[in-house]
């Protein structure tokens, strides 16, 4: 039997997540600058507090940037969260909130749509985009993220409604502020954001690898060595050979998938392995390492 122990190549992987990072920063600042600002929008989150804080500050008549409260809320809440969450999350996280305050400031401001709903439609599907590609990277945008994986690690509780019970307080203050309508263009404008972070964000979504091969020992331990997640023997027989073989089940999250096939084929070339969707997932199951 084959005996090879692959290694998580610790140096792609960084690369991997300050390239996801800063392109995430960009993608949303383009966005921000062509399409948020035209349409006059509310993001959620920390960015929606401090757009709404700048809008505030305007009516009382001082001159804030938003990109002053966008650091100076992001900051302190990182460093708050960095001994309960992974620092080399809150780092890559810090990477594109800074990355995004530069770009925001260099980058020209113009308009591409005249109508709002465009702005409002291909802005939320960019929005939502960028900041998939940041939590791909095991990134992200920081903010509300920080202190849900906070809460999330220390209690075992997801604060996701409270989260989304903050954003609908922010834009009730907002369209008094603003008007009604541009609320109303704000709360569509987050709801196609989220929309495709759930369509591109595979992290929270499982599936099941059925792993044929005759080199099961190497296979069992090169996985259990990189993955924290266990994986089921069976035994059988080739329809075909009629040699011994075995049925390795395990169930992996999207988000690892590529990373366990690429694995299992180095360890065993010539093994055969069946992805299916997992639907639903009852018991015990672990989440990757941020």
């Amino acid at each position: 039997m084959r005996d090879l122990h692959v290694k998580p190549k610790f140096g792609k992987q960084y690369l991997v997540s300050a390239a996801a990072s800063v392109l995430s920063a960009l993608i949303m600042a383009v966005t921000s600058n062509t399409l948020i600002e035209q349409a006059n929008l509310l993001p959620g989150g920390v960015m929606g507090m401090s757009r709404l804080l700048t809008l505030i500050c305007s009516r009382l008549g001082l001159s804030v940037p938003v990109t002053a409260f966008y650091l100076g809320i992001n900051i302190p809440v990182a460093f708050f969260c960095l001994k309960k969450i992974s620092r080399r999350f809150v780092a890559f996280s810090l990477l594109q909130v800074i990355c995004y305050s530069f770009f925001v400031h260099i980058l020209p401001v113009y308009a591409i749509f005249s109508q709002n709903i465009l702005n409002v439609i291909f802005g939320g599907a960019a929005w939502g985009f960028g900041t998939a590609v940041a939590l791909q990277g095991a990134s992200s945008t920081g903010g509300t993220d920080f202190i849900a994986l906070y809460v999330s690690t220390k209690t075992g509780n997801e604060i996701w409604m409270q989260v989304f019970a903050f954003n609908c307080v922010q834009l009730v203050i907002f369209g008094a502020l603003s008007g009604w309508e541009q609320a109303g263009y704000s709360i569509l404008f987050q709801f196609i954001s989220t929309r495709m972070i759930s369509t591109f964000h595979s992290r929270y979504k499982r599936v099941m690898l059925q792993i044929i091969t005759r080199e099961k020992d190497s296979v069992v331990k090169a996985y259990l060595d990189r993955f924290s997640h266990g994986i089921t023997i069976l035994h059988g027989t080739g329809g075909y050979t009629g040699n011994e073989t075995w049925v390795l089940l395990a169930v992996t999250s999207s988000y690892e998938m590529s990373e366990a096939i690429d694995l299992i084929r180095k360890v065993d070339p010539s093994s055969i392995i069946n992805v299916t969707k997992s639907e639903k997932l009852i018991g015990k199951f672990q989440q990757p390492s941020l």
